[in-house]
């Protein structure tokens, strides 16, 4: 890797990264990804798992007549249809219901409602409707009836947040981009002011290495300061992180396939119960941070989380309940350090500096492509010369999304798989199931945990198709057992680690060593 040269280096493997990493690739530009853990291990795998035009933004948009609010509603749907089209595996529609408890908010947020299916329009999911008590408590039976008047019921997206970041990343790859997770930024070269080299640790091996770069593209989402410090120790910081948490219960929380949106919590925030891999998923909180790589749940935001739900169902809800938690951070653009305010684009803010260091800040996992794209029209701007093409991004399915996974569906059935296991194969890998399947041939089909469909042969597929470098990458971002089962993942550990030794030659020691840290961190909330 020494001295390689390319056009970009994008530094950070989330969301953002990913995005730009295949937007400039299919452009024509020469390019490497490089991010200090693994791939989406921060908040682009710790989200509320929601594709979604921002229902509260609208709210804002009516009240305040804020047309800058309105646009950013329209560009969200517009965008969650996209991500649901190119790739239909990891994202779909889901419906959310809403239980009030007074009369006149029935109207208010159904008319909110229509408005959101209004804008829109052909790319409309379904159609909002007022929902009755009655079938309220059909839906959710443990749901508190005294007092209910009834409720409204709309659609939105969902999504697996992590495998579409590796989805995006192993598109990418096929294109020509080079990807290296684990692998640090530690410091940059100059040429005349500008940034020519940039240096990389492998946190893997320790060794440092050097790449000639004419762009370096900063998105690193909570932790955007930091690389730009490293350009200019003088920068004032852009991001304000914001952390917030999830908890995930049994799926007899929620036993149906729709999810529930409490619009208006004590504080004026808004808390979702969404069905999500077989059980039910409660967040999110907010509250002002630090940057982390491992941001810890306190006791403090789980009572909240429990608190709302008690006021909402009749039936008891202890700490007992969760199976797992993890908190996450949204990179907030602080508009107070922002000189320029031209510089910022809707939700999200690029800034070049003196030395042409890119970095963008802000947005969510829904308008990623509209950042990449924003990101790349930039460093076009600046790359006279070049053979580039225009941006293709708005239709290009993703990896694992190639072909209709109704054919995939037809020749697993001829296999006479069990239905659970045919399912993960299909919303885990989508038109990739039948590779996966080949290793499940020549490896065995035994699980890696008795309650979960997960094979060992996934492992194997994992490793050569989907940059797996520690047992966590596999637990918790490739497969979401850690995310969903803190217990089985712990239990699921040793099996995974085996292979992972036996595949890159660890020691007994150094096999113990990173075992101890996968513990440390499932204990911890990953």
């Amino acid at each position: 890797m020494n001295n390689q040269k390319y056009d970009v280096v994008v530094i950070g493997g989330g969301a953002t990264g990913a995005g730009i990493a295949l937007d400039a690739t299919l452009r024509g530009f020469r390019c490497l990804l490089v991010e200090k853990n693994d791939f989406a291990e921060g908040t682009s795998s710790r989200s509320t798992k929601l594709v979604h035009g921002g229902v509260r933004y609208l709210e804002a948009a009516v009240k305040h007549l804020d047309k800058s609010q309105f646009d950013l509603v329209k560009e969200g749907l517009k965008e969650r249809y996209r991500i649901l089209k190119n790739a239909p595996h990891l994202a779909h529609s889901i419906t959310l219901v809403t239980p009030l408890y007074k009369w006149y908010e029935i109207p208010y947020i159904y008319a909110g409602l229509a408005m959101y299916d209004l804008i829109s329009g052909k790319r409309r999911l379904g159609k909002s409707q007022i929902v009755g008590k009655d079938e309220i408590m059909k839906i959710f039976p443990s749901v508190k009836k005294e007092g209910l008047k009834g409720g409204v019921r709309y659609y939105d997206g969902a999504f697996n947040d992590a495998r579409m970041a590796l989805a995006l990343l192993q598109s990418a790859q096929e294109k020509g981009c080079e990807v290296r997770n684990y692998s640090e930024v530690v410091n940059f070269g100059y040429e005349n002011g500008k940034i020519s080299t940039v240096e990389i640790e492998d946190k893997i091996s320790n060794a440092r290495y050097e790449v000639q770069a004419d762009f370096v593209v900063n998105a690193t989402g909570a932790f955007c300061d930091a690389i730009r410090k490293i350009d200019d120790k003088e920068a004032r910081d852009i991001v304000e992180p914001s952390s917030g948490i999830h908890i995930v219960l049994d799926k007899k929380f929620l036993p149906n396939s729709e999810g529930l949106m409490i619009p208006k919590t004590e504080d004026g925030r808004v808390l979702f119960m969404l069905p999500w891999m077989g059980k039910c998923l409660v967040g999110t909180t907010d509250e002002e941070s630090s940057p982390q790589e491992h941001p810890k749940v306190s006791d403090n935001d789980i009572e909240y989380l429990l608190r709302h739900m008690r006021k909402y169902f009749s039936i008891d809800i202890s700490k007992n309940d969760i199976l797992s938690s993890w908190a996450g951070l949204r990179p907030l653009v602080s508009l107070k350090h922002t000189d320029d305010t031209k510089g910022l684009v809707r939700e999200h803010y690029i800034e070049q500096s003196k030395s042409n260091l890119v970095s963008i800040a802000g947005g969510k996992w829904t308008s990623y492509r509209k950042m990449a794209e924003d990101t790349v029209d930039l460093l076009v701007e600046f790359s006279s010369g070049k053979n580039l093409h225009n941006c293709s991004t708005k239709d290009y399915k993703l990896f694992g999304s190639e072909t209709d996974t109704v054919t995939i569906k037809e020749k697993l059935d001829r296999l006479k798989l069990e239905k659970e296991l045919s399912e993960h194969l299909i919303k885990t890998y989508g038109t990739k199931a039948l590779v996966v399947m080949d290793f499940i041939k020549e490896y065995g089909d035994d699980k890696i945990h008795k309650n979960y469909p997960v094979s060992k042969a996934e492992i194997y597929y994992a490793l050569k198709y989907e940059f797996v470098k520690k047992p966590l990458d596999f637990l918790v971002r490739r497969i979401g057992l850690g995310l969903i089962d803190t217990d089985a993942a712990k239990e699921s550990l040793f099996a995974v680690s085996s292979v992972l030794q036996k595949s890159f030659g660890w020691s007994d020691e150094v096999c113990k060593s990173i075992n101890d840290e996968a513990l440390l961190l499932l204990e911890s909330g990953v």
